[in-house]
């Protein structure tokens, strides 16, 4: 999909009646945008350079603030949130968020999903295992309680962020307090929610009412979802967004990635051969920090059916493709559907050591010895990433990054 493709979509509507005001009264883009001309408001949007996490920290938050605005008064009204970003892809970023803004753009994302939406009445229960994190609802200082980590409807289990070194205590804990507290849906990060899916499969402890899981945070691999699926016997549905820009795309019935349509509007830039491009976003929901062509950092193909529906496929972290020897690129979940047939793995690492040496780190399952892949995942590597050697390497362990998060490839750095 192009640049020009987009902006002929229906959804633009919504951009043009929204955006113009932001362009006028907006700091950071009264500096950065075209100013108004006779040209209409489809080639002023063309013209517009694509942001950064560092467009949103220079002069943060005063490059946001609309003239007459003062932070004081909006935090003393209880109108924003000062949020950041974790820092996986480069340092922490500061964020301005509406009050209230994140749980109702999660609940439409979620709703866009017919069995979510049945199952998200006011009783439903979640249970959320990822890396601790700090924001509006939860603080994570020192040990926290049962209590202290019960906010509503919701209930956040993990206190580590180094999952493959949780501790017996802390996994008998875990498994005591999901099962008193009876979830609905589970709220993951993979790499967290495959490790205590894989306990609590060794112990035989079921989530009786368990109706579906979101997988979030970062990459759902093959091997995850394969493990999730097996053990809770409910459907696992990707989730996609991040922390500045909401929730922008959620998995259907038919496992499509739909665009959540009152949150943000989606642009594939610069795409290759594939149709797989840089993914774009302008949010439409936040009036304190509105992001304007806002690039997220991520790959992904977009498609639309004959019937006008469009629906996205991700690809994973920019900075975590790696180009081939023979120039081509080559995405994580490229390298993910080559991996999907080793079904003895539950998480991998692919690192790239030199330009033409990878070594493929693997977490094998408990029961399975530690064996290279079958002879056909080794000839769709050999066909991904052609004369490269490629060593495969068994582990108990992949270290995180310091955000908390796991990256599935580590490309080499850039000198």
């Amino acid at each position: 999909m192009t640049d020009n493709a987009v902006l002929e979509e229906p959804h633009f509507s919504t951009v043009a009646a929204t955006v113009p005001r932001w362009l006028d009264r907006v700091p950071l883009y009264q500096r950065l945008s075209p100013a108004p001309s006779a040209a209409d408001f489809a080639a002023r949007f063309r013209a517009l350079p694509i942001i950064t996490k560092r467009d949103i920290r220079e002069g943060f938050p005063q490059n946001f603030l609309t003239p007459g605005t003062e932070l004081d008064q909006l935090l003393d009204g209880d109108l924003v949130e000062l949020e950041r970003t974790s820092g996986t892809s480069e340092e922490p970023t500061p964020l301005l968020l509406g009050r209230g803004w994140w749980n109702r753009q999660e609940e439409i994302a979620l709703r866009l999903n017919p069995l979510v939406n049945r199952a998200l009445t006011p009783t439903a229960r979640r249970a959320t295992i990822v890396s601790p994190v700090c924001s509006g609802d939860i603080c994570y200082s020192g040990v926290p309680s049962l209590a202290d980590r019960t906010v509503g409807n919701a209930l956040y289990l993990n206190i580590s962020r180094h999952p493959f070194f949780w501790t017996q205590a802390s996994l008998d804990r875990m498994a005591q307090e999901i099962v008193d507290w009876d979830p609905t849906f589970l709220d993951i990060d993979p790499v967290y929610g495959v490790l205590l899916a894989l306990y609590l499969e060794r112990e035989g402890i079921r989530l009786r009412n368990l109706k579906f899981i979101i997988s979030s945070y970062e990459h759902l691999s093959a091997a995850h979802k394969r493990v999730l699926q097996r053990v809770f016997h409910v459907p696992v549905l990707n989730l996609y967004g991040s922390t500045e820009t909401g929730h922008l795309l959620m998995e259907d019935e038919a496992g499509r990635m739909l665009p959540s349509l009152p949150t943000a509007f989606l642009e594939i830039v610069r795409p290759d051969a594939a149709g797989i491009g840089d993914l774009v976003v302008t949010t439409l929901s936040n009036d304190f920090m509105p992001l304007i062509r806002y690039g997220i950092g991520d790959l992904a193909r977009a498609t639309t059916t004959p019937e006008g529906t469009t629906w996205f496929e991700l690809h994973g972290r920019g900075r975590d493709a790696i180009v081939n020897q023979a120039g081509r690129r080559v995405t994580v979940t490229q390298l993910d559907q080559a991996l999907a047939g080793w079904t003895e793995i539950v998480h991998y690492q692919l690192r790239q050591q030199a330009k033409s040496a990878f070594t493929l780190y693997y977490v094998p399952e408990a029961s399975t010895p530690a064996t290279r892949p079958p002879a056909e995942t080794t000839a769709r590597l050999a066909a991904l990433y052609p004369g490269t050697a490629i060593e495969y390497r068994a582990a108990d362990h992949i270290p995180c990054e310091s955000s908390g998060k796991f990256r599935l490839c580590l490309p080499l750095e850039k000198a």
